[in-house]
């Protein structure tokens, strides 16, 4: 079993920027997917960031990819050190507002989520 602990989130004006940190009750070395979603009222969760890892890509390289609406303010990164998943995000818009919620898929693993970071941006 996987637990995930979430930390980071809050209010922030529009422009400015968060970091919001998963850390791993496991050691997040081989891993299928890390990803970060985001959730606002009356919709699903969306894929904002995520890491692909080496036994997934054709390549057995990691992929990473965000969702067009973030490309370019926002950054996701891993620490196996620290068995921590982060996403660091930059110029934050209204349109930011949301839960965020960190999934880990690691291998022999089933995949875990995060409780969820409120960020909320003001204009």
């Amino acid at each position: 079993q996987v637990r995930l602990v979430e930390s980071g989130g809050g209010l922030v004006q529009a422009g400015g920027s968060l970091r919001l940190s998963c850390a791993a009750s496991r050691n997040i070395e081989s891993f299928n997917h890390m990803s970060w979603y985001r959730q606002t009222p009356g919709n699903q969760r969306e894929l904002v960031a995520d890491i692909t890892g080496p036994l997934i890509t054709r390549d057995l390289s990691t992929k990473t990819t965000y969702a067009e609406s973030v490309k370019g303010r926002f950054t996701i990164s891993r620490d196996n050190a620290k068995n921590t998943v982060y996403l660091q995000m930059y110029s934050l818009e209204p349109k930011d507002t949301g839960v965020y919620f960190c999934y880990v898929d690691l291998t022999g693993y089933d995949p875990a989520w995060g409780q969820g970071a409120q960020v909320t941006v003001s204009a």
